[in-house]
């Protein structure tokens, strides 16, 4: 069993096919999914496709950076009333991205901070997006003394960076489709840190593995990722199945 913890199922992209998608992914041995939320306008989407397949997909909670706007109290406000209504499986994602645009990075670290906060007293783990933000993120989870469980989503730093993270205890590295791009660097980053250290997700529909990319990514695509992996650690798909699942219920398991 493989688990895809970060795919973005609910967006449009997939609403031509997306129970053929689902079911797709299932038949790859993806048997769960793992659905971050974006922001208000994302939730009735994901919670609908955790209420038609309640054994496969999961929904987290949280306010994506880019969502972060001048009405972000009020998005978080929702958050938080979702948080007290239901169970989640994480809250995410969250973070900061600086790529497109730095108008709102102060309202980006409020709201990051509040959502770590939050993870604390609801006991939940935490789904980071990191974007041209590393410095800025990783500067406020040191400001705490105590930290969630947590999981560099998409990561794609340098080996200095990813040893930072992992000193932290209790982080994993997120490695998706950019892991099989030539020239991206996290071959280097893969190869230096432990299989215990990673979990596999798409991010689809975006960075689909090659020979893919370019084009939507799936959930049934993880085992490619697996593939790649494993290649690069030097040991079989099958280890790299069983500890990178083990991995993501360690991060999942909300205690």
């Amino acid at each position: 069993m493989f688990i895809d913890t970060h795919t973005h199922l609910y967006s449009e992209e997939f609403n031509e096919d997306r129970t053929a998608a689902i079911n797709t992914a299932i038949n790859n041995s993806v048997t769960k999914l793992y659905l971050p939320n974006i922001d208000s306008n994302s939730i009735d989407g994901m919670l609908q496709l955790e209420k038609e397949f309640p054994d496969n997909c999961f929904a987290m909670m949280g306010l994506h950076p880019c969502s972060v706007k001048e009405n972000y109290l009020d998005e978080l406000t929702i958050v938080k009333k979702w948080l007290d209504k239901r169970k989640f499986i994480a809250i995410g994602e969250i973070g900061i991205d600086l790529y497109w645009d730095k108008t709102f990075i102060t309202e980006q670290k409020i709201a990051f901070k509040k959502q770590i906060d939050w993870a604390l007293e609801y006991k939940y783990s935490i789904v980071i997006h990191c974007r041209n933000a590393f410095d800025e993120i990783f500067t406020i989870l040191q400001s705490y003394s105590k930290l969630p469980k947590g999981i560099f989503h998409c990561f794609s730093g340098d080996v200095e960076q990813a040893q930072k993270i992992l000193a932290l205890k209790n982080f994993k590295l997120g490695i998706g489709g950019v892991v099989t791009f030539k020239n991206s660097g996290l071959d280097k980053v893969v190869e230096t840190i432990s299989i215990e250290d990673i979990v596999l997700e798409t991010d689809s529909p975006y960075l689909a593995p090659m020979p893919y990319r370019g084009k939507r990514n799936e959930s049934s695509y993880i085992p490619l990722i697996a593939k790649k992996v494993a290649e690069l650690k030097n040991i079989s798909i099958a280890e790299v199945e069983n500890v990178t699942t083990n991995n993501a219920n360690f991060i999942f398991e909300n205690k």
